[in-house]
C-alpha cells in the first residue's frame, strides 16, 4: 500500500473545529472582522458560542454555507450578541419573507431558532472574513441557496455539504425537482475546477488529497444522476440517521409511526412509488441490517459518532410560527 499523503496545512490566520453530528465543521476567522462559517446545531448554540467568543472575542460576521439545521443552530444567539447573518440570496429572501419552509425545518422535523439575514449573497461577491478576502461560488443541488467560499492566496475551498471525504451530500428530488442532482453535479464540477489546495468540508475531517477528493464526490454525485430511486433512498437515510441522533433514537416500537408522519418519508414514498407504510418498514429493515442503525435497549439508535442533544431545545417553533418582527 502507498503511504498516505499528509493532510494539508492550514494558514495561522483561521481556526477549524472538527466536530461530530448533529453539528456541522465550524470556522472561524479571527482578525479585525472576526467571522464564523456555521454555526453547528441548536442544541449546542451556547458551546458554539463560547467556542467563538474565547478564540475570537465578539463575532461580526456569520456567513452559512447553507440553511439546513446542523449550519444555522447558533444563528439566532449569535445575533442577540451582535451578529450580522449572511447567506445564499435564495435562502435569504426566503428568510425575509418568513416562507413557513424557511430551512427545511418543519419538513425535516429538525429544530431551527429563529433568526434573520442581513446580507444576502451572490455569486462572485467578496467577503471580508477576519484578516482575509474571500469569494463566493454559487453551488446549488444540496439546496438552493447552497454556497462555498473561496480563498484565492491560500487555495482554500470551503466547501460545505457538496462533499466530504466519505460522501455528497443527498439532493432533495421532492422539493428542489428532478434536476437538483444535476445541478450538485455541475456544482461539484465547478468547485473541481478551482483546483483547492485544501479542501474545508462541513462533515468529516479534512481531506487529505483535495483531487482525488473530487474524483469521488463525482462519480458519486454522478450515481445519484443516473439513478434517482437511488438518490431517494439514500436522502432518506440521511434524514433518518439525524432524527436518531437528536432525539436520543426514538423507541423501536414507535419509529415506524413516527416515519408515517413525516413530509420527506411521504414524498420519498411518492417519487418511488412504493406506500408509506413500506418505505418506513424497508428503512428500518434495511439501515439496521447495514449497521447504520442499531437497536440498544428498546430504542433505535444511530449508529454514527454523534453529540447528545437535551430534550427540550428541539422545542423551538417552527418558521410558519417564527414572528414577522421579532429578530430572533
Amino acid at each position: 500500500m502507498s503511504p498516505q499523503p499528509p493532510t494539508p496545512t492550514l494558514p495561522s490566520w483561521l481556526i477549524w473545529w472538527q466536530r461530530p453530528f448533529p453539528d456541522a465543521n465550524t470556522l472561524l476567522l479571527p482578525g479585525r472582522q472576526p467571522a464564523l462559517v456555521d454555526t453547528g446545531f441548536v442544541g449546542h448554540a451556547d458551546e458554539t458560542a463560547a467556542w467563538a467568543r474565547a478564540h475570537a472575542g465578539n463575532i461580526d460576521l456569520i456567513v452559512n454555507t447553507h440553511w439546513h439545521s446542523d449550519h444555522v443552530g447558533g444563528n439566532s444567539l449569535l445575533q442577540a450578541q451582535g451578529a450580522a447573518i449572511a447567506a445564499g440570496t435564495p435562502e435569504a429572501e426566503a428568510i425575509t419573507r418568513r416562507d413557513p419552509g424557511c430551512c427545511a425545518a418543519e419538513y425535516l422535523d429538525q429544530p431551527v431558532a429563529q433568526y434573520t439575514v442581513d446580507v444576502p449573497l451572490d455569486d462572485g461577491q467578496v467577503l471580508r472574513l477576519g484578516d482575509a478576502d474571500w469569494e463566493v461560488v454559487r453551488t446549488p443541488g444540496h439546496t438552493p441557496g447552497h454556497l462555498a467560499l473561496w480563498q484565492p492566496e491560500e487555495r482554500l475551498l470551503v466547501v460545505g455539504d457538496a462533499l466530504s471525504d466519505y460522501d455528497v451530500g443527498w439532493v432533495n428530488l421532492a422539493l428542489d425537482g428532478p434536476d437538483a442532482a444535476t445541478t450538485a453535479l455541475a456544482s461539484l464540477k465547478r468547485m473541481a475546477d478551482l483546483d483547492p489546495r485544501v479542501i474545508l468540508p462541513s462533515h468529516g475531517p479534512i481531506p487529505a488529497a483535495p483531487a482525488a477528493a473530487f474524483a469521488a464526490a463525482l462519480r458519486r454525485a454522478q450515481r445519484l444522476v443516473d439513478d434517482p430511486a437511488g438518490a431517494v433512498w439514500y436522502g432518506a437515510r440521511r434524514i433518518f440517521a439525524f432524527a436518531l441522533m437528536i432525539r436520543d433514537g426514538i423507541p423501536a416500537d414507535e419509529v415506524e409511526s413516527y416515519l408515517h408522519a413525516c413530509a420527506w418519508l411521504t414524498d420519498a414514498a411518492r417519487l418511488l412509488d412504493v406506500t408509506v407504510e413500506v418505505l418506513a418498514a424497508e428503512l428500518v429493515t434495511t439501515m439496521l441490517r447495514s449497521g447504520a442503525i442499531v437497536l440498544r435497549d428498546g430504542r433505535i439508535h444511530a449508529a454514527a459518532d454523534h453529540t447528545p442533544v437535551a430534550p427540550e431545545v428541539l422545542r423551538v417553533p417552527y418558521p410558519r410560527a417564527w414572528s414577522a418582527t421579532e429578530p430572533c
